[in-house]
């Protein structure tokens, strides 16, 4: 059976028993940050089996995508050395929701195994936890398989409960024991069987995993029975694969084959010499083109942090091993339509032509430099006497040839070297000190306070009528009062300044009392609960103890909001145009307009940018009320809303709802969408490799540049003396005329070449019988002297020229050297002789050479001294 036969004989035969056949989840888990990619098939269920979730069915069958590259799970070190490991693969699985349980699930794989892939049933053996007597009945009494193929394994890792067959999600939460199932390849493979010394052979080979949820542990360690169990199960597809085509290794199967075969031709393409069929190398991209082709098809672009730096390091992988091979151009991404032809018909999302232009762009980007890293690394490893690379070797291909560590690292392993991870650590955490060293700190920076939290009010009032000085400092150490005309940072027990955080510039305002006055400069977290203020005292003093009524600026206060609650319609507008991919990088949220930082491959085109406008201000006119709800992390999670992989989330947070975005999120932010006013993008850039940064305009700010534009519109018109709408029009008749009088200014140039050369000829010298011309044609730019020195070659025959032209004080020069005379002299030697006395230089080819130079008052004398130069080479 093919790949896909299995993996549709298995969807099918789960169908016919009740099963829900639900397509594979993204690689990327939906709102779970606590995973990096999708690892198991029983991920999309975990709200389900948590009781966070209730889908339309109690039975589900999957084949799930998934990826082990990168965090807890990371197969990536062993890909193309052993039979088994893979970046990407498949997981085969089917799921009980309190429905059925131990008996029907059992059985259900007994009749897939023998009845459907005709597996021998003498072949199969079978674990269960060492104190599951109901799964160990069920397999021996009910099933018949022999008690001789029937293994109980313990805790044999340590602990209670801690075993290869007993499953938890987590140290609390449902658990229960597992039964594995295993194939067993009979007498000509090394190896015994599960539980035994000799398990880690590869005669016994485990196929599947059913997982009895019938358990969940609080947090003192105590099991209580769940209410209703649940099945939660797990067969590799790429391992069923191997072992129903009757091989040992997943290389081996049609699919892998295939991608082989292709990457294969692919390298040889680009490469001068064949490819050993047999590498290790082959097998490397064979697997990584198919992780990579997933990530980018659901949303990853290869980065520096996260996900994306996984994808980078397994992308550099692969290529690094086709230039292993020989390649020394381009070649992974074209690998992307032979994972559409083996998978395309099953995962459609492969099939999108956005994938290949990312990996291209990515693999271009590394081609520039990984000629030069490899020759570093392989003169520090030839050098290297101790067995391990220096930690600054692996610092510097990291930090300036875009060499992941653990590509270094997979080299000399393949040279039977070590790599000083120390070392390398070292230098990054000097980089990083030298990084912070050189930002620019605020002047909360090293403020050291261990008082009480600030309550922060700011979400319900700008204003504070009694605010209590807790502590103040100036220079960075406390003080117990300020006076009149000084800076200082004032921390209050209650304020409605909301601190710089998120991306949200802090707020300004004023403190008054009876006697003092203070103008808020800036606000700032000095720690996680903890405000600061920066602050210049106008009138009085402020000592510590003393009470302040607060105010915040609210027109400053009220456009911040504005562009800030933009910003959340404006990131689900780009998910929505752009794709699921779009990821945020960073933010800054002024009262002047808002920034946004984000992944994507490619500039955002007109079209798109208006339909993000658009979208955007639909959302505005519905004048949607905003809802704003404080709850805990577990629960937040089934909202759908955003959560931003790697940030730090307290136990409860709060989830933002505005218009049609939905995000986690502890800014300010506007009642009504309607309060946003009109929204207008500025302007869109590239700041990073598939990095854009988007900044835009909201409220007032957003009518002012509607106005500018439309008087620069209006101006415009007046000076083309047409209408706006005929504009375009108008435009594209100047741009063709402006063309048609530089093609003719360009023919005269030429004629006049023509005519001038025919002129200069006359001024050649005999050396040595070979034609000499030196000349000044001032005022005549580069292509001049090119054109011209074309003629004259063309009429002299057999010559030596040397033309200059002297603009605004620059000297240009032109040398040309005919054909049969470039054994002898060379254009670059010739330039370069007068270049030299012009304070410039410049090269070529042989036969025609450029240069440059500065001071023309030694042109006459460095044109006449090419005659005797000459003479001497010829």
């Amino acid at each position: 059976m093919k790949v896909a036969d299995i993996r549709q004989t298995f969807l099918k035969f789960y169908e016919s028993k009740g099963h829900t056949i639900v397509h594979s989840s993204p690689v990327v888990p939906g709102n779970d940050p606590t995973l990096l990619f999708t690892n198991a098939g029983m991920n999309q269920f975990k709200d389900v089996f948590l009781g966070f979730d209730k889908r339309p069915y109690t039975r589900a069958t999957t084949s799930q995508k998934c990826i082990r590259a990168g965090g807890k799970h990371n197969d990536l070190d062993n890909v193309g050395y052993t039979a088994r490991h893979h970046t990407f693969f498949e997981m085969l699985g089917n799921f009980s929701f309190g429905d059925y349980f131990k008996h029907d699930a059992i059985h259900f794989a007994w009749e897939l195994l023998t009845k459907h892939f005709m597996l021998p049933a003498e072949k199969l053996w079978v674990t269960v936890y060492a104190e599951d007597d109901e799964a160990y009945d069920i397999w021996n009494k009910e099933v018949g398989v022999p008690a001789e193929r029937i293994v109980r394994i313990g805790d044999n890792k340590g602990a209670r409960y801690m075993s290869d067959n007993f499953w938890m999600m987590g140290d609390t939460g449902p658990c229960g024991p597992c039964s594995e199932i295993f194939y067993d390849h009979g007498e000509s493979v090394q190896g015994g069987p599960p539980g035994s010394p000799e398990e880690d052979g590869d005669r016994y080979i485990e196929i599947w995993n059913l997982v009895f949820m019938q358990f969940y542990r609080d947090e003192k360690g105590v099991m209580h029975k769940l209410p209703k169990p649940s099945i939660d199960t797990g067969m590799g597809l790429e391992r069923i694969a191997a072992v129903l085509q009757g091989v040992h290794n997943n290389y081996d199967i049609d699919l892998f084959q295939n991608l082989l075969a292709a990457a294969k031709a692919a390298v040889e393409k680009v490469s001068d010499a064949p490819v050993d069929a047999t590498s290790p190398s082959l097998k490397v991209i064979a697997d990584h083109i198919r992780a990579c082709t997933f990530s980018v098809a659901d949303g990853i672009v290869p980065g520096n942090e996260g996900r994306a730096y996984v994808l980078r390091r397994i992308c550099r992988r692969a290529i690094r091993h086709g230039y292993k091979l020989g390649a020394r151009a381009p070649f992974f991404y074209t690998l992307v339509d032979a994972v559409a032809r083996e998978m395309g018909d099953a995962y459609p999302e492969v099939k999108d032509p956005r994938i290949a232009r990312v990996l291209e762009d990515e693999e271009r980007r590394f081609f520039q430099t990984i000629s030069k890293g490899m020759e570093i690394l392989e003169a520090a490893m030839a050098e290297t006497t101790n067995g391990v690379l220096d930690g600054e070797v692996l610092f510097k291909l990291h930090d300036t040839y875009g060499f992941p560590a653990d590509l270094t690292a997979d080299v000399c392993r393949e040279r039977g070297l070590a790599v000083d991870t120390e070392g390398f650590d070292r230098a990054m955490e000097r980089q990083r000190a030298a990084a912070r060293a050189n930002a620019k700190f605020k002047m909360a920076a090293g403020l050291k306070y261990d008082g009480a939290e600030t309550v922060f009010t700011g979400y319900d009032a700008l204003t504070e009528e009694d605010a209590e000085v807790l502590a103040l400092y100036v220079d960075g150490q406390p003080v117990d009062s300020v006076e009149a005309g000084s800076d200082c940072v004032v921390v209050f027990n209650r304020t409605p300044f909301y601190a710089e955080s998120g991306g949200q510039v802090g707020d300004r305002g004023v403190a008054k009392n009876a006697t003092s006055m203070l103008a808020v400069l800036d606000t700032f977290k000095v720690k996680a609960s903890v405000t600061g203020s920066e602050a210049h005292v106008e009138e009085g003093r402020i000592a510590v103890g003393d009470h302040f009524a607060l105010a915040v600026d609210e027109d400053r206060r009220a456009a911040t909001v504005r562009n800030h609650s933009a910003t959340h319609l404006m990131h689900k507008a780009l998910r929505a145009v752009l794709g699921e991919h779009v990821a945020q990088k960073g933010s800054l949220v002024t009262p002047e307009s808002t920034r946004f930082d984000f992944s994507h491959p490619q500039p955002v085109t007109a079209e798109e940018i208006a339909e993000i406008e658009r979208r955007v201000n639909a959302e505005i006119l519905k004048n949607s009320e905003t809802l704003c709800r404080v709850m805990p992390i577990d629960e937040a999670k089934t909202t759908g809303a955003v959560m931003l992989f790697g940030e730090k989330y307290g136990e409860t947070v709060r989830v933002l709802n505005i218009g049609n975005s939905i995000e986690f999120c502890g800014g300010t932010h506007i009642a009504r969408t309607g309060d946003i006013g009109f929204f207008k993008i500025v302007s869109e850039q590239g700041i990073a490799a598939g990095v854009r940064r988007i900044e835009a305009v909201t409220g007032m700010a957003a009518v002012a540049l509607a106005q500018e534009n439309a008087a620069m519109l209006a101006d415009c018109a007046r000076r083309f003396k047409a209408p706006v709408a005929e504009l375009p029009v108008k435009i594209d008749d100047v741009i063709a005329s402006l063309k048609a009088v530089e093609k003719t200014l360009e023919q005269m140039k030429s004629q006049m070449a023509s005519k001038l050369g025919d002129t200069l000829v006359d001024g050649a010298k005999d050396v040595n019988g070979v034609k000499l011309l030196t000349a000044r044609m001032d005022g005549a730019d580069a292509k001049a002297l090119r054109e011209t020195m074309d003629k004259v070659k063309d009429k002299l025959g057999s010559a030596l020229v040397v033309l200059a032209s002297v603009t605004d004080g620059r000297v240009q020069l032109a040398a040309g050297v005919t054909r049969d005379l470039t054994a002898k002299v060379k254009a670059g030697d010739l330039v370069n002789h007068v270049a030299a006395q012009v304070g410039g230089k410049g090269g070529g080819k042989p036969d025609m050479a450029m240069a440059g130079g500065t001071d023309a008052t030694h042109l006459d004398a460095a044109l006449a001294s090419v005659e005797a130069w000459a003479a001497e080479r010829l």
